[in-house]
């Protein structure tokens, strides 16, 4: 059965992560009154949204306030929802940017939640934040990744102190940094 989680105007949406370096876990939180919903991405998920959500950003009116930067992670046993599919849009009408999460990808583009009946399988948050909430969430992620390992300047994926298999090279030879 297909549990939908609504949150048209969510009082808090913030980027967070449990672990250490190198094994974290990134979480994306949102509330809306007492309704707390928390999602697990993967970090290139959220390096990748953080990254789009700033160049729609930069195409509209430039957000007023940033509200205040909440960055702890409220208490949870386990995600919602690990999220598989994300798409991004901005809704001109309400003045909200609208991102759908779901933990199942269909490979249809654009993802209908409309469409989708109660017997679908997987679930889906819908978030319809602020232009503002939406600029402190891009600038929080991004803080979040680059604080994390460096890049190998080859693939792009992060280097592990215990070595690194660069697909680049097809493990021929190490990596030359």
């Amino acid at each position: 059965m297909r549990e939908i989680y609504e949150l048209s105007e969510p009082d808090r949406v913030s980027f967070g992560t449990v672990g250490e370096v190198g094994e974290r876990v990134f979480l994306l939180q949102a509330r809306q009154g007492q309704q707390v919903v928390t999602l697990k991405l993967e970090k290139t998920q959220v390096s990748t949204l953080c990254h789009v959500l700033g160049r729609l950003l930069r195409g509209l009116d430039g957000p007023g306030e940033l509200p205040p930067g909440g960055t702890d992670l409220e208490p949870f046993v386990l995600p919602d929802l690990v999220v598989r599919a994300l798409q991004l849009g901005y809704d001109g009408v309400r003045d909200r940017v609208v991102l759908l999460c779901a933990d199942t990808d269909t490979g249809e583009e654009p993802y209908d939640v409309a469409e989708e009946s109660e017997d679908s399988e997987g679930s889906v948050v819908r978030l319809a934040m602020s232009r503002e909430q939406a600029m402190a969430l891009a600038i929080r992620g991004t803080e979040l990744v680059e604080s994390g390992r460096p890049s190998c300047p080859r693939c792009g994926y992060p280097l592990d102190p215990r070595g690194h298999v660069c697909p680049k090279l097809n493990g021929n030879a190490p990596p030359r940094i």
